[in-house]
């Protein structure tokens, strides 16, 4: 079976950032995500509302720097939770169990916001953070006879890279209704 879920969309709240008994980190914040489409020349929007969970060491990231309001694309997979409540009544909801973060608000865009991401951080072309992986790593012994085929002496390949020029990447101009998300 195939469980996963990309979302991208802005916190609703603030990181509720607990420990578990055994001392992992257990994060949960609300995520919301829209959808823009046009019926009979009228343009609609269609918001949907997600709870979204972290944990271990993306928890603790996602506390640090994430507020109400951060923009975020999360992958993960879709978990139905039960319950019962304090009056007896089975209660249920659907959430997703986040593998992957990658936030995406801009330097800028955090300062009009009032959030505080250190510089280090913003720096960063990239900010991904992805939920360690608990498979035990599979190592295999190699037999004498690859050893002896191995070269004595490593040299780096030469590899020359065209960076290309300012002139020839091209200027789009898109219209941030027409992005599907």
């Amino acid at each position: 079976m195939y469980n996963k879920v990309i979302l991208v969309g802005n916190l609703t709240r603030d990181i509720e950032l607990k420990y578990s008994q055994g001392g992992m980190a257990i994060a949960n914040a609300g995520l919301a995500t829209s959808r823009k489409f046009t019926v009979n020349g009228e343009k609609k929007e269609e918001v949907c509302f997600v709870d979204i969970t972290f944990f271990a060491r993306s928890a603790e990231v996602a506390n640090q720097y994430l507020r109400k309001g951060s923009k975020i694309l999360v992958e993960g997979r879709l978990n139905f939770d039960q319950w019962v409540d304090q009056n007896g009544q089975k209660r249920s909801k659907h959430s997703v169990v986040v593998e992957t973060m990658q936030m995406l608000d801009t330097k800028g865009s955090a300062q009009a916001s009032g959030d505080e991401y250190p510089t280090q951080q913003m720096a960063q072309p990239s900010q991904n953070y992805q939920q360690p992986s608990y498979q035990q790593p599979s190592y295999q012994q190699p037999s004498y006879q690859q050893q002896q085929q191995q070269p004595k002496s490593y040299q780096r390949p030469s590899v020359q890279q065209q960076m290309p020029s300012n002139s020839s990447i091209p200027v789009i101009d898109i219209d941030e209704d027409e992005i599907p998300f």
